[in-house]
């Protein structure tokens, strides 16, 4: 039986643009089409103003998604884009849109455990702050961070996405019913029990795996990561395929009183 075609939305992290998710698309199956999602401010939407609140961008993100929808669909998102990815999910379930078929949380600590992980980011921070930050989560070449012209690209951007990180306000509402996978680095700033406490937001199936490295583990190995969502998502997909069909086959009741 083959698997069918799933859409796979990919929100990047602060200071990215889509384009970290380009490459993915030669290295996945055919059933799987990915999406990386650009935000405001960045990349093609570079002339469009940069946005700190979470839940508007949000909002935003949830209308243009649900025109691009064609068929079952995943979100995935690494840093800020898994938080973004989660708020995306609740929005777009408030729009009457189909759930997810998966909720992949990457590199970052579930929304109730935010109070430590975003210490001291609701407040702007200076330049040298920003590069402090960039060097300590070791993504960053030092001849980048030397560079003036990039940094002046790059600074305003991450500034705003440490803000709206840092101003982020977790909303209680009805857990997601839908599997949740989280990957984490062994060396990374979210703790495993930051990780764990994604479980709470779903109420289908939930799976943490553990890869060496620290924050941009989804780069230094790439390879193993996306070895990872295939292999979730394909058992997914197929689950809900058949949930699907299931449900087509119930026989419908009788009307009466």
């Amino acid at each position: 039986m083959s698997t069918p075609r799933l859409q796979l939305f990919c929100l990047p992290y602060s200071g990215a643009s889509a384009m970290i998710y380009s490459r993915w698309r030669r290295k996945v199956p055919e059933w799987l089409d990915i999406h990386p999602v650009e935000l405001p401010g960045r990349g093609a939407r570079l002339g469009e103003p940069l946005q700190t609140d979470m839940s508007a961008l949000a909002r935003q993100l949830a209308r243009e998604v649900a025109v691009s929808l064609d068929g079952p669909y995943a979100l995935f998102g690494h840093s800020l884009g898994a938080l973004l990815a989660f708020e995306l999910a609740h929005e777009l379930r408030e729009r009457g849109v189909a759930d997810p078929v998966a909720l992949i949380a990457s590199g970052t600590s579930a929304p109730t455990r935010r109070e430590d992980y975003d210490r001291g980011f609701a407040d702007p921070k200076s330049d040298d702050e920003l590069k402090s930050e960039l060097r300590d989560l070791q993504g960053t070449p030092e001849e980048v961070l030397d560079n003036p012209e990039l940094m002046a690209l790059t600074l305003p951007i991450l500034r705003a996405d440490f803000l709206m990180c840092g101003l982020y306000q977790y909303r209680v509402r009805p857990e997601l019913e839908v599997p949740i996978h989280v990957l984490g680095g062994r060396d990374d700033k979210a703790t495993q029990e930051q990780l764990l406490a994604w479980q709470l937001e779903g109420g289908s199936s939930f799976s943490l795996d553990m890869l060496a490295g620290a924050h941009f583990f989804i780069h230094e190995h790439e390879s193993k990561v996306l070895r990872i969502i295939r292999a979730n998502l394909e058992v997914d997909l197929r689950r809900h395929k058949h949930h699907l069909s299931r449900r087509h086959s119930q026989p419908a009741l009788p009307i009466g009183i």
